[in-house]
Parts: C-alpha cells; sequence; structure tokens
C-alpha cells in the first residue's frame, strides 16, 4: 500500500479550526493519514452555482484534504433530503420520521457519483480507500465501475436498524447491495454487526463464517465490530490547559456550591433530551429536599436547522425547560440552565471536570464519545458519576457507568438521586474501570483494528 485515501461528507481542513469536520473523526483519520500519508476527500461545505468538479487542495499535518464544493440542490437532496430526512431517522429507529422522497433517492445517488468522478483521479494503484459514514453508502460501488480496484473499506459511525425496520425503505436491499463493493465493512457494535448479517442472511441469502466473512453475490466482505474511542491522553492535557481550569473555576464558582449536572449533545431528537428534561423533573418532583443541592446544565448547539424536525425539537426543549424553571425555580436558584451553543473541546474539558454527573441519554447512538470525554476529564480523586443510555453503542464498553432506560422517567430520576449519594469510594471503583476501557480502545485503537483489517489482508494478499 502507498497511501491512504479517506473519503467522507465533510473534511477537517488544516487550518480552519471548528468549521471543518471535528472530534472523533478528525483526530481519528488526521492520525492515520499522519501515518500512511494520503489524501482526506470531501465536500467544502460550500455552495457553488454550477458543480464543475474542481477541487481545492490543502497540505498540512503530513497529508492533503482535497474539497469540492456542491449545488444548492445537491446540499438540499442528498444531504438535507436522503441523508438526514430518510437514512438519519429511520437508522435511529424513528420511521415515524423518515420521509421518502425519489428526488432525495436521485441526489443521493447523484452526488455520491460525483464524489466519485472527483476523487477518482487522485486514487493511485496501491491505495487503500476508506469511506466514512451513511452519507456515502453507495460510493464504493461508483468507484468500481470507474475502474478503482483498489482495497476499499467503509465504516459506519451510526446504529444499523433491525431488519424489519430498513424493510420501510425502499428500495433497501438495492442500498444494501452497494456496501458489497467494499472489502471491510465496520459498525461500532456487535449489536449493529449482527442487524446486518440478519438482513443480508434472510433477505439476500448470504452467508458469514466464524471469521466474520460475507459471502453475497460473488463477493466476499469482512465484516468487523469496531467502536470508535476519543484521544483520551490528548483530553487529559486539555483537562489540564489554562482555558480548561477557567472553565472548571468558573462553573465551580457560579455552582455556589450545588452539585452539578450536564449534558452535551448536539440538538438532536436522537439524543433522547424532552425525555432526560421529563426524567430530571421527576428527580424534582421526588425529592424536594434534594432541589436546591443540584442543577442540570444542558448543553445543545443547534444543528441541521434546515430539517423541520429539528426546529420542532428545539421549540419543544424551549417549552419544557421553561416549564420546568417556571415550576421549580426559587429567587436564589434555577433548576435548568439550557444553553444552545457549542464550545471547544478544552473549555468543555473543564466543564466535564466541575460536573459531579453527566447524562448521556440517547434514545439510539452509533457511540457517544461524550460519555468517553466525561470519564477522561474526571478527578481521579473526586471522580464524577456517568448515567448512560443502554441504547448508547458506549454502554456495550462502559458497563461500570449507571445504565438506564432513557424512555424511563422513573429510571432517569433514581440513577440521578442514586449518582448524587453515591460513596466516592464507589465512584473511584466505577471511574478506574472506565478510565482503563477508555484508554485501552481509544481512537487510535479504532484506527489500527480497522485499517489493520483492510491494509493487512492486502499485504497477505501481495
Amino acid at each position: 500500500m502507498s497511501r491512504l485515501v479517506v473519503i467522507s461528507n465533510r473534511v477537517a481542513v488544516p487550518g480552519e479550526g471548528a468549521s471543518g469536520a471535528q472530534g472523533g473523526l478528525a483526530v481519528a483519520v488526521g492520525a492515520a493519514l499522519s501515518e500512511f500519508g494520503g489524501i482526506w476527500f470531501g465536500w467544502s461545505g460550500a455552495l457553488t452555482e454550477q458543480f464543475t468538479g474542481q477541487v481545492t487542495l490543502a497540505r498540512g499535518q503530513g497529508y492533503t484534504t482535497a474539497t469540492v464544493d456542491l449545488e444548492e440542490q445537491d446540499v438540499e437532496e442528498y444531504y438535507n433530503g436522503y441523508a438526514n430526512r430518510t437514512l438519519w431517522p429511520l437508522f435511529h429507529y424513528r420511521i415515524d420520521l423518515a420521509e421518502y422522497e425519489r428526488d432525495f433517492a436521485g441526489g443521493y445517488e447523484r452526488v455520491n457519483q460525483r464524489f466519485a468522478e472527483t476523487v477518482r483521479p487522485l486514487i493511485e494503484a496501491g491505495d487503500a480507500v476508506w469511506v466514512q459514514d451513511y452519507h456515502l453508502f453507495p460510493l464504493g460501488r461508483a468507484l468500481r465501475a470507474l475502474g478503482c480496484d483498489n482495497r476499499m473499506g467503509f465504516f459506519l459511525h451510526i446504529p444499523w436498524p433491525p431488519r424489519r425496520l430498513l424493510a420501510t425503505l425502499p428500495e433497501a436491499q438495492a442500498l444494501v447491495e452497494t456496501l458489497l463493493a467494499y472489502d471491510v465493512v465496520g459498525f461500532q457494535t456487535e449489536e449493529w454487526r449482527q442487524s446486518f448479517c440478519d438482513f443480508v442472511a434472510a433477505e439476500m441469502d448470504a452467508t458469514i463464517d466464524a471469521d466474520g466473512v460475507m459471502t453475497c453475490r460473488g463477493r466476499q466482505v469482512r465484516l468487523i465490530a469496531c467502536p470508535i474511542g476519543i484521544d483520551a491522553e490528548a483530553f487529559l492535557r486539555d483537562t489540564a490547559s489554562p482555558r480548561a481550569r477557567l472553565a472548571y473555576r468558573q462553573m465551580r464558582d457560579s455552582a455556589v456550591g450545588r452539585d452539578m449536572i450536564v449534558g452535551v449533545d448536539r440538538l438532536d431528537y436522537s439524543k433522547g433530551l424532552e425525555e432526560r428534561f421529563l426524567g430530571y423533573e421527576r428527580f424534582l418532583k421526588e425529592h424536594p429536599e434534594e432541589r436546591k443541592e443540584v442543577f442540570l446544565l444542558q448543553i445543545a448547539p443547534p444543528s441541521r436547522g434546515a430539517v423541520q424536525s429539528y426546529q420542532r425539537i428545539r421549540a419543544t426543549l424551549e417549552t419544557l425547560s421553561g416549564r420546568i424553571n417556571g415550576a421549580y425555580a426559587d429567587l436564589d436558584w434555577v433548576p435548568i440552565r439550557y444553553v444552545n451553543q457549542g464550545y471547544p473541546r478544552d473549555v468543555l474539558a473543564g466543564v466535564y471536570r466541575a460536573a459531579k454527573i453527566a447524562l448521556v441519554t440517547p434514545l439510539r447512538d452509533g457511540m457517544n464519545l461524550v460519555a468517553k470525554e466525561y470519564v477522561a476529564a474526571q478527578d481521579p480523586e473526586d471522580p464524577g458519576v456517568l448515567i448512560l443510555s443502554r441504547f448508547a453503542g458506549a454502554a456495550e464498553q462502559m458497563r461500570e457507568a449507571l445504565l438506564v432506560n432513557p424512555h424511563s422517567a422513573e429510571e432517569l430520576a433514581d440513577a440521578i438521586f442514586t449518582a448524587q449519594k453515591m460513596p466516592r469510594e464507589e465512584r473511584q471503583r466505577r471511574w478506574r474501570a472506565l478510565i482503563e476501557g477508555v484508554r485501552q480502545e481509544d481512537v487510535y485503537w479504532w484506527r489500527r483494528r480497522f485499517t489493520d483489517a483492510l491494509i493487512g489482508e492486502a499485504v497477505a494478499a501481495g
């Protein structure tokens, strides 16, 4: 293998700070590309009146980024449409919110074809191609049709739905067939991998051997469970940074002796924010003696504002937080601080460290790295407590958290009370087990596991 070519919807362009694709994917992809060298290709985030396929190149950190502009219709049909109004709700088990429009599906195929035609000249013989996430299912097939015979892998960052849910998608089998173009397909958890196996076995007569190799329609594809992690050591360094220490002091000062419960989530119906507020309200109702001992800081930066379902969740949360504050607030205390903006990673590290409890309670999530960031930010001598949804992908690795059903306000309320009263020795014991897992199965472990499956077989075959 000469290089790695990573393809994703958005790209973290060197020097752009928070404007590119940040977080776990950016860290992992950047590390892989720095090691192997290569290209990171994707949409620039900018619009053009007419798609030309012109690529903007930028060099930095040992690899090249290559971005392309899209037309407004492309973004509306491919990104806002099929990716986020069809696939995203369906894959998060919300078929009631999924919208099926032929224009969406057509735009999705068109943009994937445009991506393939644009990136194909950049791929050299011997390169390994690594495609990221649900925006780009058909990309591998399109590249194969253009004569690309390189090793290709695909990683899905969101859940894979059960067979009967996926069957509600028009042309579901055709979408799954596009994954046969890849040599390796990775999922966040064994549950999601098994859901995929159930579908291809029942609907496409595929066989899967003991090593996880699927044979289907003349193709063999290795299927792996490969949960993504965080850069734990870098996050620990962030916790000690000046901005993190300042954020920690600000939160402790503003708490005036009260314990802070924190939630940090993109504003999305999959994150269970409404259910979280209701569970917290239940806690306030059932434990009046604890009301002024705690407060909830919910950070929820907006996302996908052009999609109507996201506008609805924002309005619902504003109403709900106002109602709870109106019912329970006092002259010197407000139960919920609800903030609709994002913060840099080092600032969040300080916020996490100041929080006695973290609520990470999605209704369904591929992984959820906030849970791992919270654990990494804790003071080993006096760590906080992680309350984690059993439906987050992270729950499979983080069994020492307080696992809850986020649909149950009673369970959430009970978990908050348990966390609030948990002895320091138990908090330390749980934290030590959690941080060990966060460090061992970090973002570099994830990257090595996937690229070893993709590239190691290529080396063996060569």
